[in-house]
Parts: C-alpha cells; sequence; structure tokens
C-alpha cells in the first residue's frame, strides 16, 4: 500500500515538473520585466497551437513545426522544450531532425501591431556561425480576422559568423491592440438625447390621442410650436445659407386703379354766383 502510494506520488510531481516545462520561460530568469510578462501572456490563446510549414529545395523537403509556448507535439519531437524544429526529408534516407529553438529559452519584444518571440539554445550548428545554438524568431504579425494563420518560413541567416538565425512570421489577433469597448462621453449625451426625444414623442402622442381627444396631425407634441420653429428654421436658413440676391420687382407694371394717386380736389367755388 506504501508503495502504491509512493508511486502515485512520484507520478503526480512527473507531471507537475512537466507542466513547469511546458511553457515559455524568458530569458533573464528572475530579473524578466513584467512588461515581458504581460506581453508573453498575450500569447496565451494561441498557447499549445501547432503549426507547420514546407521548403522544397533541391532533392529534400525541409518541414518546419512551431508550438506557442509548448513543446511540439509531432513523433519529431524528442524533447519536451523543443518549441520549433525543423525536419529534413529525402527520398531514401531517414528523416533527420534539428531542433532549432527551445521554450525554455524565450526572448520576447512587443511592438504597436506586432510581436517577435524567439526560441534560442537550439542544437549548435556544424562548423558555420561559430558553432553557436539555432535560433528561432518568429514575427507575429496583427491581422484582427484571424486567431493564427500564415506560418511560413522566411529566411536562414547562417552566413555571418555569430548571432545566426532562423525567420518565420504568420499573423494572429493577439498581435493587435485591443479595442476599448467603452462608450465615449459622446455617444452617451446622444443615446441619453435620444432617450428622451422617444419618451417625450411617447407620452404626448398618448396624452393628446387619450386626454385631449386629438386626431390626425394634432396627436403630435406642441403641434404648433414646433410648425412655428420649423419655419423660423426654414427662415434663417434662407437667409444665411442663400447664394443668390432675391429677385427683384419687375420694372414695369400695368396701370391699375391700385397705382393711381388721389386726383387733387379742384376748387371750383370761384365760378359760383356771389
Amino acid at each position: 500500500m506504501a508503495a502504491g502510494r509512493w508511486c502515485v506520488c512520484v507520478a503526480f510531481l512527473s507531471v507537475v515538473a512537466a507542466v513547469d516545462l511546458d511553457d515559455c520561460i524568458l530569458v533573464g530568469g528572475e530579473k524578466q520585466s513584467s512588461l515581458d510578462k504581460a506581453v508573453l501572456a498575450k500569447l496565451a490563446p494561441l498557447k499549445g497551437k501547432s503549426f507547420e510549414t514546407r521548403i522544397e529545395e533541391d532533392s529534400a523537403t525541409y518541414v518546419y513545426t512551431f508550438s506557442v509556448c509548448s513543446h511540439v507535439l509531432t513523433n519529431k519531437s524528442t524533447s519536451v522544450n523543443e518549441g520549433l524544429i525543423q525536419t529534413k526529408i529525402t527520398k531514401g534516407n531517414p528523416d533527420v531532425n534539428v531542433t532549432i529553438g527551445r521554450i525554455n529559452e524565450t526572448h520576447i519584444i512587443n511592438g504597436t501591431d506586432w510581436i517577435l518571440l524567439s526560441y534560442r539554445g537550439g542544437d549548435k550548428y556544424d562548423s558555420h556561425c561559430g558553432s553557436e545554438p539555432r535560433k528561432a524568431m518568429i514575427m507575429i504579425s496583427c491581422n484582427k480576422n484571424t486567431l493564427a494563420d500564415g506560418f511560413m518560413a522566411i529566411k536562414e541567416e547562417r552566413s555571418k559568423s555569430n548571432e545566426c538565425f532562423y525567420l518565420f512570421e504568420m499573423d494572429s489577433s493577439v498581435a493587435c491592440i485591443p479595442e476599448d469597448a467603452h462608450l465615449s462621453t459622446g455617444s452617451i449625451l446622444l443615446i441619453v438625447f435620444a432617450v428622451l426625444v422617444a419618451v417625450y414623442l411617447l407620452v404626448g402622442f398618448l396624452y393628446y390621442r387619450f386626454v385631449v381627444g386629438a386626431k390626425g396631425m394634432e396627436q403630435f407634441p406642441n403641434i404648433t410650436f414646433w410648425k412655428e420653429f420649423g419655419n423660423l428654421v426654414a427662415d434663417g436658413c434662407d437667409l444665411v445659407c442663400r447664394s443668390r440676391p432675391r429677385s427683384a420687382d419687375t420694372a414695369y407694371r400695368g396701370v391699375g386703379d391700385d397705382q393711381l394717386g388721389e386726383e387733387p380736389e379742384e376748387r371750383d367755388d370761384h365760378l359760383l354766383p356771389m
């Protein structure tokens, strides 16, 4: 019984150790900044997802398998720390696996709409690049239309004496700036205004219809005021916005009785006999 409990404890500790290893560990240990941790947290929706891309070169096919902050879960993997591996496939020869980068040596940089994730500590080069460990750099660009897509290999820089790297890119919405879901002050004021107008129209309509007994357009609250207000607005717009002068009165008018002035009263008193 004690032996059984011991086996269970050992298995539990093994699982815990595996879980601890199965995560991105930032380079720098305890000195890693809170900003780096925050950027790493943005990758949480992608954790555990694997991506694959192929490159045909001469008679060989190179398959790159990448996993975000977890070891590559394929038969190509031989270590829990492998975050990106290369598999060389050639006809008639066994596949050759090379570890490009490991998740326990992670470096991360954040930009406005991109995240640069680096896995270091890969298998060492044979002769070039100073026999340094390989390094993978994955440029994650903002794309709001997909969680993760478009993983592809860009280049392998190995012509230098050191600081060689493999460069990859992919699109993901996790690299985008989070949109602020809160309403602005202007939006709140517009909503309040629209609600007040709706309440005014509804209450006024019910009052004029069922209390006053109005019919037709008379049911509209304060219809007389709004008609006069509309006329005033129209007059003001006509005065301010009119670009042409009003048409002048016609120079010639027909002669009518309304246009004839009063004839001066003739005084003929002197013709009367004295």
